[in-house]
């Protein structure tokens, strides 16, 4: 079952995203998870740190999976 996450404005950077959904301790180490192929976006590997994602989108890291939504 999917968490969702609010996208305050048009997106959210790849990076930001895991270090505000609390899936990682620091941009660091989101970067690192990036570049090591753990973090999947739509189904694909994402290998670009700063992907711009937007609602409607779904992110997986490990067993967490990430639906984005519309903020207010």
């Amino acid at each position: 079952m999917a968490v969702q996450f609010a996208v305050r404005g048009e997106y959210i950077q790849l990076d930001q995203l895991l270090k505000a959904a609390g899936l990682v301790d620091s941009g660091g180490a989101a970067h690192a998870a990036v570049e090591q192929g753990q973090v999947r976006v739509d189904g694909a590997v994402e290998n670009r740190k700063r992907a711009k994602l937007r609602p409607g989108q779904r992110v997986r890291f490990g067993a967490e999976e990430i639906e984005l939504v519309a903020g207010e």
